[in-house]
Protein backbone atom coordinates (compact mmCIF):
# COMPACT_ATOMS: atom_id res chain seq x y z
CA UNK A 1 0.00 0.00 0.00
CA UNK A 2 1.21 3.10 -0.54
CA UNK A 3 2.26 6.10 2.30
CA UNK A 4 2.73 9.50 1.66
CA UNK A 5 6.02 11.08 1.86
CA UNK A 6 5.39 13.11 4.95
CA UNK A 7 3.99 9.77 6.63
CA UNK A 8 7.10 7.53 5.45
CA UNK A 9 9.81 10.06 6.32
CA UNK A 10 8.66 11.17 9.86
CA UNK A 11 11.56 11.12 11.97
CA UNK A 12 12.04 8.53 14.07
CA UNK A 13 14.27 9.48 16.36
CA UNK A 14 15.64 12.94 17.86
CA UNK A 15 18.31 12.88 15.71
CA UNK A 16 16.26 12.98 12.68
CA UNK A 17 14.33 16.51 13.60
CA UNK A 18 15.57 19.28 11.69
CA UNK A 19 16.11 23.09 12.68
CA UNK A 20 14.83 22.39 16.71
CA UNK A 21 18.38 21.36 18.22
CA UNK A 22 17.24 23.51 21.16
CA UNK A 23 14.32 21.23 21.74
CA UNK A 24 15.81 17.99 20.91
CA UNK A 25 19.01 18.59 22.81
CA UNK A 26 17.03 19.86 25.94
CA UNK A 27 14.86 16.57 25.35
CA UNK A 28 17.59 13.81 25.25
CA UNK A 29 19.52 15.42 28.54
CA UNK A 30 16.63 15.19 30.68
CA UNK A 31 15.98 11.53 28.91
CA UNK A 32 19.76 10.70 30.05
CA UNK A 33 19.90 12.05 33.31
CA UNK A 34 16.08 11.07 33.77
CA UNK A 35 14.45 13.86 34.68
CA UNK A 36 11.64 14.26 32.74
CA UNK A 37 8.30 16.30 33.13
CA UNK A 38 5.02 15.52 34.56
CA UNK A 39 3.90 17.60 31.36
CA UNK A 40 5.13 19.17 28.31
CA UNK A 41 3.62 22.15 25.87
CA UNK A 42 5.14 22.01 22.39
CA UNK A 43 3.88 25.17 20.71
CA UNK A 44 4.78 26.66 17.26
CA UNK A 45 3.27 26.50 13.04
CA UNK A 46 2.22 23.48 11.42
CA UNK A 47 4.23 21.19 10.40
CA UNK A 48 7.49 22.13 12.43
CA UNK A 49 7.82 18.82 14.50
CA UNK A 50 5.46 19.14 17.35
CA UNK A 51 3.62 15.72 17.28
CA UNK A 52 6.98 14.30 15.60
CA UNK A 53 8.76 14.87 19.01
CA UNK A 54 6.11 13.82 21.19
CA UNK A 55 5.70 10.47 19.63
CA UNK A 56 9.54 10.56 19.69
CA UNK A 57 9.57 11.21 23.45
CA UNK A 58 6.67 8.56 24.71
CA UNK A 59 8.99 6.13 23.21
CA UNK A 60 12.51 6.91 25.10
CA UNK A 61 10.69 6.92 27.81
CA UNK A 62 9.33 3.94 27.95
CA UNK A 63 12.15 2.04 25.72
CA UNK A 64 13.49 -1.21 27.24
CA UNK A 65 16.77 -0.21 25.35
CA UNK A 66 17.52 3.55 25.18
CA UNK A 67 20.62 5.34 23.40
CA UNK A 68 23.26 6.14 25.29
CA UNK A 69 22.47 9.95 24.09
CA UNK A 70 18.62 9.60 24.79
CA UNK A 71 16.72 8.43 21.46
CA UNK A 72 14.85 5.76 21.71
CA UNK A 73 16.47 2.28 20.26
CA UNK A 74 13.88 1.56 17.94
CA UNK A 75 14.32 -2.13 17.84
CA UNK A 76 12.60 -3.22 21.42
CA UNK A 77 9.15 -4.66 21.10
CA UNK A 78 7.92 -0.99 23.14
CA UNK A 79 9.16 0.84 19.93
CA UNK A 80 7.78 -1.66 17.67
CA UNK A 81 4.45 -1.21 18.87
CA UNK A 82 4.70 2.15 19.13
CA UNK A 83 5.92 2.53 15.95
CA UNK A 84 2.98 0.49 14.45
CA UNK A 85 0.45 2.54 16.58
CA UNK A 86 -0.54 -0.43 18.98
CA UNK A 87 0.90 0.60 21.84
CA UNK A 88 -2.15 0.88 25.01
CA UNK A 89 -0.17 2.93 26.93
CA UNK A 90 0.53 5.48 24.08
CA UNK A 91 -2.61 7.57 23.82
CA UNK A 92 -2.99 9.82 21.60
CA UNK A 93 -6.12 12.61 21.44
CA UNK A 94 -7.43 14.92 18.32
CA UNK A 95 -8.54 17.97 20.91
CA UNK A 96 -10.10 18.92 17.31
CA UNK A 97 -12.62 16.28 17.47
CA UNK A 98 -12.62 15.04 21.16
CA UNK A 99 -12.83 18.41 22.71
CA UNK A 100 -15.76 18.03 25.42
CA UNK A 101 -15.67 17.71 29.05
CA UNK A 102 -16.78 14.06 28.96
CA UNK A 103 -13.94 13.20 26.59
CA UNK A 104 -11.66 14.55 28.97
CA UNK A 105 -13.34 13.21 31.96
CA UNK A 106 -12.84 9.70 30.10
CA UNK A 107 -9.07 10.44 30.18
CA UNK A 108 -9.16 11.59 33.71
CA UNK A 109 -10.67 8.58 34.48
CA UNK A 110 -7.96 6.18 32.28
CA UNK A 111 -5.19 7.85 34.31
CA UNK A 112 -6.39 5.92 37.42
CA UNK A 113 -5.22 2.73 36.10
CA UNK A 114 -1.51 1.61 36.59
CA UNK A 115 0.00 1.44 32.49
CA UNK A 116 0.11 -2.25 31.15
CA UNK A 117 3.07 -2.23 30.16
CA UNK A 118 5.29 0.66 29.71
CA UNK A 119 7.09 2.41 32.40
CA UNK A 120 4.59 5.66 31.98
CA UNK A 121 1.30 6.01 30.29
CA UNK A 122 1.69 9.08 28.00
CA UNK A 123 -1.09 11.06 26.52
CA UNK A 124 -0.46 13.21 23.79
CA UNK A 125 -2.72 16.00 22.92
CA UNK A 126 -2.72 17.71 19.68
CA UNK A 127 -4.61 20.82 18.72
CA UNK A 128 -4.88 21.13 22.34
CA UNK A 129 -6.45 24.87 22.37
CA UNK A 130 -9.45 23.58 20.79
CA UNK A 131 -11.07 21.94 24.00
CA UNK A 132 -14.07 23.70 25.19
CA UNK A 133 -13.60 26.22 28.23
CA UNK A 134 -15.62 23.41 30.69
CA UNK A 135 -13.11 20.59 29.29
CA UNK A 136 -10.23 22.76 30.44
CA UNK A 137 -11.52 22.70 33.88
CA UNK A 138 -11.34 18.64 33.82
CA UNK A 139 -8.17 18.84 32.62
CA UNK A 140 -6.33 21.04 35.25
CA UNK A 141 -7.76 18.93 37.67
CA UNK A 142 -5.49 16.13 36.69
CA UNK A 143 -2.62 18.41 35.50
CA UNK A 144 -2.61 20.06 39.21
CA UNK A 145 -1.47 16.19 41.04
CA UNK A 146 -1.04 13.98 38.17
CA UNK A 147 -0.26 9.97 38.97
CA UNK A 148 3.44 9.48 38.87
CA UNK A 149 3.60 7.16 36.12
CA UNK A 150 1.34 9.62 33.57
CA UNK A 151 3.14 12.21 31.60
CA UNK A 152 0.88 14.48 29.24
CA UNK A 153 2.45 15.98 25.92
CA UNK A 154 0.05 19.01 25.14
CA UNK A 155 0.83 20.44 20.72
CA UNK A 156 -0.73 23.46 19.64
CA UNK A 157 -0.88 25.93 16.98
CA UNK A 158 -2.08 28.33 18.75
CA UNK A 159 -0.70 29.13 22.28
CA UNK A 160 -2.77 32.38 22.96
CA UNK A 161 -5.80 29.93 23.01
CA UNK A 162 -4.54 27.95 26.25
CA UNK A 163 -5.32 29.28 29.59
CA UNK A 164 -2.49 30.61 31.85
CA UNK A 165 -2.96 27.94 34.49
CA UNK A 166 -2.05 25.00 32.07
CA UNK A 167 0.72 26.78 30.52
CA UNK A 168 2.12 27.32 34.21
CA UNK A 169 1.51 23.39 34.52
CA UNK A 170 4.02 22.34 32.05
CA UNK A 171 7.19 22.63 30.22
CA UNK A 172 6.64 24.78 27.17
CA UNK A 173 9.25 24.17 23.85
CA UNK A 174 8.28 27.08 21.31
CA UNK A 175 9.05 25.09 17.58
CA UNK A 176 10.58 27.17 15.22
CA UNK A 177 9.77 27.35 11.51
CA UNK A 178 12.23 25.09 9.79
CA UNK A 179 14.76 27.39 7.67
CA UNK A 180 14.19 27.14 3.77
CA UNK A 181 17.60 25.68 3.32
CA UNK A 182 17.11 22.70 5.59
CA UNK A 183 13.82 22.16 4.21
CA UNK A 184 15.81 21.71 1.32
CA UNK A 185 18.65 19.64 2.43
CA UNK A 186 15.98 17.37 3.38
CA UNK A 187 14.07 17.50 -0.16
CA UNK A 188 16.90 16.58 -2.01
CA UNK A 189 17.94 13.86 -0.21
CA UNK A 190 13.94 12.46 0.18
CA UNK A 191 14.08 12.42 -3.45
CA UNK A 192 17.17 10.68 -3.84
CA UNK A 193 15.88 7.63 -1.75
CA UNK A 194 12.64 7.55 -3.61
CA UNK A 195 14.71 8.24 -7.14
CA UNK A 196 12.54 11.24 -8.12
CA UNK A 197 13.90 13.70 -10.64
CA UNK A 198 14.01 17.28 -8.40
CA UNK A 199 15.78 20.10 -9.81
CA UNK A 200 17.47 22.67 -7.44
CA UNK A 201 15.30 25.33 -8.17
CA UNK A 202 12.11 23.16 -7.59
CA UNK A 203 13.70 22.21 -4.32
CA UNK A 204 13.95 25.91 -3.55
CA UNK A 205 10.01 26.98 -4.38
CA UNK A 206 8.85 24.13 -2.42
CA UNK A 207 10.38 25.23 0.58
CA UNK A 208 9.43 28.25 -0.20
CA UNK A 209 5.71 27.71 -0.35
CA UNK A 210 5.93 25.32 2.54
CA UNK A 211 6.81 28.60 4.48
CA UNK A 212 8.43 26.49 7.13
CA UNK A 213 6.73 23.46 7.57
CA UNK A 214 8.18 20.21 6.74
CA UNK A 215 4.90 18.41 6.00
CA UNK A 216 3.95 21.32 3.71
CA UNK A 217 7.12 21.02 1.72
CA UNK A 218 6.60 16.88 1.75
CA UNK A 219 3.40 17.01 0.62
CA UNK A 220 3.82 19.47 -2.14
CA UNK A 221 6.49 17.05 -3.33
CA UNK A 222 4.37 13.94 -3.41
CA UNK A 223 1.81 15.96 -5.35
CA UNK A 224 4.16 17.21 -7.93
CA UNK A 225 5.65 13.49 -8.23
CA UNK A 226 2.26 11.63 -9.23
CA UNK A 227 2.24 14.39 -11.80
CA UNK A 228 5.41 12.60 -13.88
CA UNK A 229 8.47 13.65 -15.43
CA UNK A 230 11.21 15.90 -13.56
CA UNK A 231 9.88 18.24 -11.04
CA UNK A 232 11.17 21.52 -12.35
CA UNK A 233 10.08 24.76 -11.02
CA UNK A 234 7.33 25.40 -13.58
CA UNK A 235 5.87 22.03 -12.86
CA UNK A 236 5.82 23.05 -9.08
CA UNK A 237 4.17 26.28 -10.07
CA UNK A 238 1.30 25.03 -11.84
CA UNK A 239 1.14 22.06 -9.40
CA UNK A 240 0.66 24.33 -6.52
CA UNK A 241 -1.98 26.94 -7.97
CA UNK A 242 0.26 29.78 -7.95
CA UNK A 243 1.11 32.63 -9.96
CA UNK A 244 4.31 31.94 -12.15
CA UNK A 245 7.03 33.92 -10.95
CA UNK A 246 7.80 35.95 -13.86
CA UNK A 247 4.04 36.84 -13.60
CA UNK A 248 4.22 38.09 -10.46
CA UNK A 249 7.53 40.13 -11.17
CA UNK A 250 5.52 41.29 -14.78
CA UNK A 251 2.61 42.85 -12.26
CA UNK A 252 5.08 44.76 -10.04
CA UNK A 253 7.13 46.19 -12.76
CA UNK A 254 3.91 47.20 -14.52
CA UNK A 255 2.65 48.98 -11.58
CA UNK A 256 6.47 51.05 -10.60
CA UNK A 257 6.49 52.11 -14.52
CA UNK A 258 2.43 53.35 -13.96
CA UNK A 259 1.20 51.32 -16.64
CA UNK A 260 -2.58 49.76 -15.44
CA UNK A 261 -3.12 47.90 -18.63
CA UNK A 262 -0.30 45.96 -18.17
CA UNK A 263 -0.88 44.98 -14.52
CA UNK A 264 -4.63 44.40 -15.15
CA UNK A 265 -4.04 42.22 -18.50
CA UNK A 266 -1.41 40.18 -16.48
CA UNK A 267 -4.10 39.49 -13.65
CA UNK A 268 -6.63 38.58 -16.21
CA UNK A 269 -4.23 35.77 -17.64
CA UNK A 270 -4.07 34.49 -14.38
CA UNK A 271 -7.54 34.67 -13.65
CA UNK A 272 -8.28 32.70 -16.72
CA UNK A 273 -6.02 30.02 -15.50
CA UNK A 274 -7.39 29.42 -12.78
CA UNK A 275 -5.04 31.13 -10.14
CA UNK A 276 -5.95 31.79 -7.05
CA UNK A 277 -6.35 35.47 -6.38
CA UNK A 278 -5.87 35.95 -2.29
CA UNK A 279 -2.29 33.70 -3.28
CA UNK A 280 -1.34 36.08 -5.86
CA UNK A 281 -1.90 39.13 -3.38
CA UNK A 282 0.25 37.43 -1.07
CA UNK A 283 2.61 37.54 -3.18
CA UNK A 284 2.37 40.23 -4.44
CA UNK A 285 3.02 41.22 -0.72
CA UNK A 286 5.75 39.04 -0.73
CA UNK A 287 7.58 40.76 -2.99
CA UNK A 288 6.73 44.20 -1.78
CA UNK A 289 8.39 43.35 1.77
CA UNK A 290 11.48 42.00 0.31
CA UNK A 291 11.79 45.58 -1.59
CA UNK A 292 11.43 47.74 2.03
CA UNK A 293 13.95 44.93 3.19
CA UNK A 294 16.55 46.50 0.38
CA UNK A 295 15.46 49.81 0.82
CA UNK A 296 16.15 49.43 4.28
CA UNK A 297 19.40 47.99 3.43
CA UNK A 298 19.22 45.17 6.08
CA UNK A 299 22.23 44.33 5.01
CA UNK A 300 21.36 40.62 4.97
CA UNK A 301 20.12 38.61 2.26
CA UNK A 302 18.96 35.71 4.32
CA UNK A 303 15.93 38.16 5.07
CA UNK A 304 14.64 37.87 1.70
CA UNK A 305 12.23 35.69 0.65
CA UNK A 306 13.26 35.33 -3.36
CA UNK A 307 15.33 32.26 -5.46
CA UNK A 308 18.53 33.29 -6.37
CA UNK A 309 17.65 33.80 -9.99
CA UNK A 310 15.12 36.27 -8.66
CA UNK A 311 17.11 38.98 -6.68
CA UNK A 312 18.71 41.18 -9.85
CA UNK A 313 14.89 41.43 -10.88
CA UNK A 314 14.12 42.51 -7.43
CA UNK A 315 16.84 44.79 -6.35
CA UNK A 316 16.03 46.17 -9.95
CA UNK A 317 12.86 46.96 -8.50
CA UNK A 318 13.78 48.46 -5.44
CA UNK A 319 15.83 50.88 -6.76
CA UNK A 320 12.49 52.23 -9.28
CA UNK A 321 10.86 53.36 -6.25
CA UNK A 322 11.52 55.20 -2.92
CA UNK A 323 10.72 53.78 0.22
CA UNK A 324 7.45 55.70 1.26
CA UNK A 325 6.02 54.85 -2.35
CA UNK A 326 6.61 51.19 -1.70
CA UNK A 327 5.00 51.48 1.91
CA UNK A 328 2.19 53.02 0.24
CA UNK A 329 1.61 50.29 -1.92
CA UNK A 330 2.51 47.36 0.58
CA UNK A 331 -0.33 49.15 2.72
CA UNK A 332 -2.75 49.28 -0.30
CA UNK A 333 -2.25 45.63 -0.43
CA UNK A 334 -3.09 44.50 2.93
CA UNK A 335 -6.25 46.46 3.19
CA UNK A 336 -7.26 44.69 -0.56
CA UNK A 337 -6.45 41.36 1.14
CA UNK A 338 -9.01 42.02 4.25
CA UNK A 339 -10.87 42.67 1.92
CA UNK A 340 -11.12 39.72 0.01
CA UNK A 341 -11.73 37.98 3.18
CA UNK A 342 -14.85 39.30 3.40
CA UNK A 343 -16.16 40.01 -0.76
CA UNK A 344 -16.82 37.16 -2.77
CA UNK A 345 -15.68 39.31 -6.06
CA UNK A 346 -11.98 38.97 -5.20
CA UNK A 347 -10.87 39.36 -8.58
CA UNK A 348 -12.12 43.14 -8.71
CA UNK A 349 -11.31 43.69 -5.51
CA UNK A 350 -7.90 42.80 -6.71
CA UNK A 351 -8.14 44.97 -10.09
CA UNK A 352 -9.22 47.84 -8.52
CA UNK A 353 -5.98 47.96 -5.96
CA UNK A 354 -3.94 47.45 -8.66
CA UNK A 355 -5.12 50.51 -10.74
CA UNK A 356 -4.80 52.60 -8.19
CA UNK A 357 -1.27 51.77 -7.42
CA UNK A 358 -0.49 52.04 -10.90
CA UNK A 359 -1.72 54.81 -11.63
CA UNK A 360 -0.56 57.79 -9.24
CA UNK A 361 -2.79 60.64 -9.82
CA UNK A 362 -5.89 57.92 -8.90
CA UNK A 363 -4.49 57.29 -5.32
CA UNK A 364 -3.83 61.27 -4.89
CA UNK A 365 -7.60 61.75 -5.79
CA UNK A 366 -8.40 58.83 -3.36
CA UNK A 367 -6.41 60.04 -0.30
CA UNK A 368 -8.00 63.59 -0.62
CA UNK A 369 -11.48 62.02 -0.90
CA UNK A 370 -10.84 59.75 2.21
CA UNK A 371 -9.92 62.40 4.08
CA UNK A 372 -12.89 63.69 5.58
CA UNK A 373 -13.88 60.67 7.14
CA UNK A 374 -10.63 59.72 8.66
CA UNK A 375 -10.95 62.88 10.29
CA UNK A 376 -14.48 61.97 11.28
CA UNK A 377 -13.13 58.81 12.53
CA UNK A 378 -10.48 60.45 14.37
CA UNK A 379 -12.43 63.04 16.18
CA UNK A 380 -15.00 59.87 17.47
CA UNK A 381 -12.14 57.96 18.90
CA UNK A 382 -9.66 60.64 20.32
CA UNK A 383 -7.78 58.51 22.14
CA UNK A 384 -6.15 54.74 21.74
CA UNK A 385 -8.10 53.83 25.09
CA UNK A 386 -11.60 55.20 23.97
CA UNK A 387 -13.16 51.68 24.46
CA UNK A 388 -12.07 51.60 27.58
CA UNK A 389 -14.52 52.12 30.59
CA UNK A 390 -14.91 55.17 32.48
CA UNK A 391 -13.37 55.80 35.83
CA UNK A 392 -15.31 53.86 38.80
CA UNK A 393 -17.13 55.34 41.34
CA UNK A 394 -15.48 56.32 44.65
CA UNK A 395 -18.02 53.61 46.07
CA UNK A 396 -15.90 51.20 43.82
CA UNK A 397 -12.46 52.29 43.57
CA UNK A 398 -9.87 49.71 45.23
CA UNK A 399 -6.90 51.58 47.73
CA UNK A 400 -4.97 52.80 44.74
CA UNK A 401 -7.23 54.86 42.20
CA UNK A 402 -7.16 53.69 38.99
CA UNK A 403 -7.99 55.44 35.62
CA UNK A 404 -9.84 54.71 32.55
CA UNK A 405 -6.24 54.14 30.68
CA UNK A 406 -4.84 51.70 33.34
CA UNK A 407 -7.38 49.19 32.21
CA UNK A 408 -7.04 46.62 29.60
CA UNK A 409 -9.41 44.38 27.88
CA UNK A 410 -9.53 41.09 28.47
CA UNK A 411 -9.55 39.12 25.46
CA UNK A 412 -11.19 36.19 26.05
CA UNK A 413 -13.99 36.65 28.02
CA UNK A 414 -16.29 35.18 26.53
CA UNK A 415 -14.49 31.83 26.86
CA UNK A 416 -14.83 32.72 30.45
CA UNK A 417 -18.57 33.55 30.79
CA UNK A 418 -18.69 30.19 28.52
CA UNK A 419 -17.31 28.24 31.16
CA UNK A 420 -19.00 30.41 33.78
CA UNK A 421 -22.35 29.51 32.61
CA UNK A 422 -21.64 25.88 33.39
CA UNK A 423 -21.19 26.73 37.20
CA UNK A 424 -23.37 29.72 37.53
CA UNK A 425 -26.23 30.03 34.77
CA UNK A 426 -28.12 32.47 36.06
CA UNK A 427 -25.73 35.05 37.24
CA UNK A 428 -24.13 34.26 33.58
CA UNK A 429 -27.38 35.16 31.65
CA UNK A 430 -27.46 38.84 33.51
CA UNK A 431 -23.66 39.21 31.62
CA UNK A 432 -25.20 39.21 28.06
CA UNK A 433 -22.91 41.50 26.15
CA UNK A 434 -20.95 42.68 28.53
CA UNK A 435 -17.42 42.95 28.83
CA UNK A 436 -13.82 42.89 31.03
CA UNK A 437 -10.74 44.92 31.73
CA UNK A 438 -8.68 44.40 34.70
CA UNK A 439 -5.61 46.71 35.74
CA UNK A 440 -3.19 45.62 38.74
CA UNK A 441 -5.54 43.13 41.05
CA UNK A 442 -8.65 44.73 40.02
CA UNK A 443 -11.15 43.48 37.26
CA UNK A 444 -14.00 45.60 35.73
CA UNK A 445 -17.00 44.32 34.29
CA UNK A 446 -18.73 46.43 32.31
CA UNK A 447 -22.43 44.66 31.83
CA UNK A 448 -25.26 46.02 30.14
CA UNK A 449 -28.28 44.22 32.58
CA UNK A 450 -28.13 46.30 35.70
CA UNK A 451 -29.43 43.39 37.38
CA UNK A 452 -25.92 41.81 37.16
CA UNK A 453 -25.24 44.58 40.01
CA UNK A 454 -27.34 42.70 42.50
CA UNK A 455 -26.60 39.68 41.52
CA UNK A 456 -22.72 40.50 42.46
CA UNK A 457 -23.62 41.03 45.57
CA UNK A 458 -24.36 37.59 46.46
CA UNK A 459 -20.93 36.40 48.22
CA UNK A 460 -21.90 33.35 46.45
CA UNK A 461 -21.91 34.36 42.94
CA UNK A 462 -18.69 36.53 43.50
CA UNK A 463 -16.67 33.44 44.52
CA UNK A 464 -17.84 31.68 41.78
CA UNK A 465 -17.20 34.22 39.39
CA UNK A 466 -13.60 34.53 40.94
CA UNK A 467 -12.56 31.70 40.54
CA UNK A 468 -13.81 30.73 37.24
CA UNK A 469 -11.91 34.01 36.14
CA UNK A 470 -9.12 32.42 38.07
CA UNK A 471 -8.79 29.68 36.01
CA UNK A 472 -8.13 31.47 33.26
CA UNK A 473 -6.24 34.07 34.12
CA UNK A 474 -4.28 32.53 36.70
CA UNK A 475 -4.68 35.76 39.06
CA UNK A 476 -7.47 36.29 41.71
CA UNK A 477 -8.40 39.65 41.21
CA UNK A 478 -10.91 41.96 42.96
CA UNK A 479 -14.25 42.00 40.67
CA UNK A 480 -15.72 45.21 40.28
CA UNK A 481 -18.70 45.88 38.15
CA UNK A 482 -20.44 48.97 36.10
CA UNK A 483 -23.58 49.39 34.23
CA UNK A 484 -23.84 50.53 31.05
CA UNK A 485 -27.92 51.36 30.87
CA UNK A 486 -29.12 53.84 33.28
CA UNK A 487 -31.32 52.61 36.31
CA UNK A 488 -35.07 52.28 35.52
CA UNK A 489 -37.76 51.18 37.78
CA UNK A 490 -36.84 47.49 38.16
CA UNK A 491 -39.94 44.50 37.06
CA UNK A 492 -42.07 42.87 40.06
CA UNK A 493 -40.13 39.56 39.76
CA UNK A 494 -36.38 41.77 39.42
CA UNK A 495 -38.12 42.78 42.64
CA UNK A 496 -39.35 39.83 44.52
CA UNK A 497 -35.29 38.04 43.52
CA UNK A 498 -33.48 40.98 44.61
CA UNK A 499 -35.47 41.29 47.81
CA UNK A 500 -35.28 37.70 48.35
CA UNK A 501 -31.14 37.93 47.96
CA UNK A 502 -30.55 40.79 50.62
CA UNK A 503 -32.62 38.83 52.83
CA UNK A 504 -30.03 36.15 52.29
CA UNK A 505 -27.40 38.77 52.92
CA UNK A 506 -28.54 40.02 56.00
CA UNK A 507 -28.80 36.74 57.24
CA UNK A 508 -25.97 34.97 55.94
CA UNK A 509 -23.00 34.28 59.00
CA UNK A 510 -19.80 36.32 58.23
Amino acid sequence: MYQALYRKWRPHSFEDVISQPHITTALRNQLKEDRTAHAYLFTGSRGTGKTTCARILAKAVNCLHPDADGNPCLSCEICQEAERGALSDLVEIDAASNNSVEDVRDLREGTVYLPERCRYKVYIIDEVHMLSPSAWGALLKVMEEPPPYVKFILATTEVHKVPATIISRCQRYDFHRIRSADIVVRLQWIAEQEQLPLSEDAAQLIAHLSDGGMRDALSLLDQCASVGGEITAESVTQTAGVAGRDSVFTILEAIQQHDPAKALQCTGVLYDQSKDMVRLCDELLEQLRNLILIKAQSGSLELLTCLPDELLRVQALAQQSSLEEILAQLSALQDCRERMQRNPGKRVELEMTLLSMATPGLRASQALAAAPAQAQASAQTATPHAALPPEMPAAEQSAEPLNASDFQPVANWPEILAAYAEVNPAVSGSLSESSAFVAGNTMLIVAKNRFFLTLLKNKENAVSLRETVKQFLGVEYRIRAKCTEPEQKESKAQSLLRKAIDSHLDTAPE
